[in-house]
């Protein structure tokens, strides 16, 4: 999912024309996947995400082949994909009411991200040396929803030295919610405050060494929460499929964290 937002409230609210969709295939042997095309570290057209590895690993040990639903994960994208029936299963999915659930295969939490040659060494939105560094944030829309940091930040004050990006960005760059995170490489800002997967990927795969540290005393700011558990969604009335994944997930669990390592994803 996008950041967290990457992705989290935007995933459950959020508009989208579709982009360029490759038909879902019929058929029992058959794991159609619900994605978007432009999506690293989670997913993209050439299968270069963890998404797409934990998709065709569920797929081999199962016995099936792999097909996609392509859609841009923004508003709308689970109306017009696991619900309209044109795919089966979303890869990535936080604790959402509308879809059916597996258990979570991976935990992971917000961020704090700045090159390691600034030496910074807080961890905690509290630290006053937040008022004096410009911090890149991922914004949702215009519909009420956005990250906990944004919604943390405001609540402290520390507003005018924050810079927001928006979570989906320009969507003819490849992977738009990575470009907070270029613009702390390049020095445009100093900090950025993203989901964990999308740092320790980027980390991962940047020349500029970066330092990853995971946000520490959240729970002084509940009801919001940095932390969250991800599994596979289904439609609520496939319990068959469910079951399967459960078991997968169950089976292959030093596969799975083998793929998560390969991505550089901060783990709870």
């Amino acid at each position: 999912m996008r950041d967290i937002v990457c992705c989290l409230t935007a995933f459950a609210a959020v508009v989208a024309p579709a982009f360029a969709q490759s038909p879902a295939e019929e058929g029992s042997g058959t794991l159609r996947v619900c994605a978007d095309p432009n999506n690293l570290p989670f997913s993209d057209r050439n299968g270069k995400g963890f998404e797409n590895k934990l998709a065709e690993l569920v797929a081999d040990d199962i016995g099936m082949a792999v097909s996609y639903k392509w859609w841009a994960q923004r508003r709308g994208f689970i109306r017009n994909t696991l619900k309209a029936g044109t795919c089966d299963v979303i890869m990535g999915v936080p604790a959402l009411d509308m879809i059916g659930l597996t258990r979570s295969y991976y935990s992971s939490t917000y961020v704090l991200v700045s090159r390691v040659d600034k030496g910074y060494e807080f961890s905690s939105l509290q630290a006053p040396e937040l008022r004096d560094l410009k911090i890149g944030v991922h914004l949702i829309g215009d519909d009420g929803a956005n990250t906990p940091a944004v919604q943390v930040l405001g609540d402290l004050g520390i507003v005018e030295n924050v810079v927001g990006y928006p979570i989906y960005g320009d969507y003819r760059e490849d992977s738009p919610p990575l470009r907070v995170l270029k613009d702390v490489v390049d020095g445009k800002i100093d900090m950025a405050i993203v989901w964990g997967p999308l740092a320790g990927y980027f980390a991962k795969t940047t020349a500029a060494p970066l330092k990853v540290t995971p946000i520490t005393g959240a729970e002084a700011f509940l009801p919001f929460v940095f932390q969250f558990s991800i599994a596979m969604g289904v439609r609520k009335d496939d319990q068959a499929l469910q079951s399967k994944l459960n078991e997968v997930i169950s089976r292959k669990r030093p596969e799975i964290e083998a793929i998560l390592d390969e991505y550089g994803v901060p783990r709870l």
